[in-house]
């Protein structure tokens, strides 16, 4: 039996997708390649994903129920990793209808769809964003009731959407609320992706705040191995995958990206903005408990070997149009 992965041409689908199949697993995919960002990058992925003999995919949107039941009657799926959707801060301010959207009926049709074919296990995403006002570090019993942004909103309704379905239909669920994933082939619209693009090729970098800012970034292989991790039957929990580590400032990302390619930063500052949280950590006790879970990357190693990888596919990049 094959396990689905929706979203599998995004930054954590696809690098979850191929350590799915690196690991000896089946695979169907699926993924709109909508153009949210560049849609070259989605393609990139998908080239990859497609070397393997175990993959399957198909280009579906999960908000057509018509598609996704017709997706679970054809298919007999282990499990669901549910990782489509829409993410961004300030992208969600200027249009949540989006989001909930994509974030909220999104997953009620798989769900849906889970409840019908009988699927009993669900691994979806949430995020950190949700711990807006909160000390740190971030624990999973830290009260979330009061998100800041429209993507937390939804992502909060995804997560009590899904308690429900395990509540009434038996779903075994895990929740994995990631912490500022970076890496190779990530999201133009991420700050360090624009950071790298950016400095590299001379142009102004934007930066909201004075930079002293933090967050608990998480190397996309960490984050991907705790999602395969998460597959295992838990019931219902929510269970933060993070860095762990001291908020990383980011000037200090700025910085070492300077050092990487010998160029300076170009900036422009504009006010933080109302929906931003100043700074994030994990805390991953539950995670190391449930999962065996820990990462291993540094931020310092990710870093490189993402810059690596940027150098490496360059002259493509190149046209990649950045994001905000």
């Amino acid at each position: 039996m094959r396990i689905l992965v929706t979203g599998c041409c995004g930054f954590i689908g696809h690098r979850t997708t191929e350590m799915l199949l690196e690991k000896g697993s089946a695979v169907f995919g699926i993924d709109n390649l909508n153009d949210y960002y560049d849609v070259r990058l989605k393609n990139y992925r998908l080239k990859r994903l497609k070397r393997w003999n175990d993959f399957r995919f198909k280009k579906i949107d999960f908000l057509n129920r018509i598609s996704i039941d017709k997706l679970f009657e054809e298919n007999d799926f282990a499990a669901v990793i549910h990782l489509g959707g829409m993410a961004g801060v300030r992208q969600s301010v200027k249009d949540p209808h989006i989001y909930v959207q994509a974030n909220v009926l999104g997953t009620l049709n798989i769900l849906e769809g889970m409840r019908v074919s009988g699927v009993k296990k669900l691994v979806t995403a949430s995020t950190s964003s949700l711990y807006a006002g909160q000390e740190l570090p971030f624990s999973e019993v830290n009260d979330t009731s009061l998100p800041i942004s429209p993507y937390a909103a939804s992502k909060k309704a995804a997560e009590v959407m899904s308690y429900t379905y395990h509540y009434l239909h038996q779903i075994d669920v895990s929740i994995l609320r990631y912490f500022t994933v970076y890496g190779p082939a990530g999201r133009p619209d991420m700050s360090y992706f624009r950071f790298i693009k950016s400095i590299d090729e001379g142009f102004p970098i934007v930066l909201y705040g004075d930079g002293s800012q933090g967050r608990d970034f998480t190397y996309v292989d960490d984050v991907a191995l705790g999602t395969i991790l998460a597959l295992k039957k838990i019931g219902y929990e929510i269970i933060n995958l993070g860095g762990s580590n001291n908020p990383v400032a980011i000037n200090y990302l700025i910085a070492k990206t300077e050092e990487y390619l010998g160029k300076r930063a170009k900036i422009i500052r504009k006010p933080i903005d109302k929906a931003d949280i100043p700074n994030t950590q994990a805390d991953i006790t539950k995670a190391k408990k449930l999962l065996g879970w820990s990462p291993k990357v540094t931020f310092d190693e990710g870093l490189k070997m993402t810059l690596e990888w940027y150098k490496e596919n360059r002259r493509w990049l190149k046209s990649i149009k950045l994001a905000e």
